[in-house]
């Protein structure tokens, strides 16, 4: 049996909780394994960078 296999056999046995706890843990993985393009990396730094020296504006909703 492989490990897909146990994990799916196991799952159906857990608390409501534990599956909703587990999901969380698995989309956090998932988002942390994703690469953010060049592009992106260069606006968040930008963003950063005028964030330091205080050019920002906030929006009210």
């Amino acid at each position: 049996m492989s490990t897909v296999q146990e994990i799916e056999a196991a799952i159906p046995r857990l608390k409501r909780e534990e599956v909703e706890a587990l999901r969380a843990w698995i989309e956090d993985y998932l988002e942390d394994q994703l690469e953010l393009r060049d592009d992106i990396k260069e606006q968040l730094a930008r963003s950063r960078r005028e964030i330091t020296v205080g050019q920002y504006t906030t929006r009210q909703p």
